[in-house]
């Protein structure tokens, strides 16, 4: 599945169209801290890594700009320990 993942920095997420719907990852910006507090996909999308790129992009994103990471979302957290390389992101 190809993906178009956007960031809308007004809306504080990224996101991208997937089938009919639109697939997000929120954050919440505080002091230099990406808090990602939300993942969700259409239920007729979820299985496809639709998520994983999300999130994906939010880490490089967060990792360009000089933020730490704090993953409130359950989803975000599997991830990064999943990818033991994004975990230097982490905040305290």
């Amino acid at each position: 599945m190809e993906l178009n993942v956007s960031h809308d920095r007004a809306a504080s997420r990224f996101e991208a169209p997937v089938g009919g719907g639109r697939a997000v990852c929120v954050y919440r910006l505080h002091d230099g801290v990406m808090n990602l507090t939300h993942t969700e996909v259409p239920r007729s999308s979820q299985g496809h890594g639709v998520a994983a790129a999300l999130v994906h992009e939010a880490l490089a994103w967060a990792r360009r700009e000089g933020h730490r990471v704090r993953p409130l979302c359950s989803y975000v957290a599997a991830y990064m320990r999943r990818h033991p390389e994004t975990r230097d992101l982490l905040a305290e």
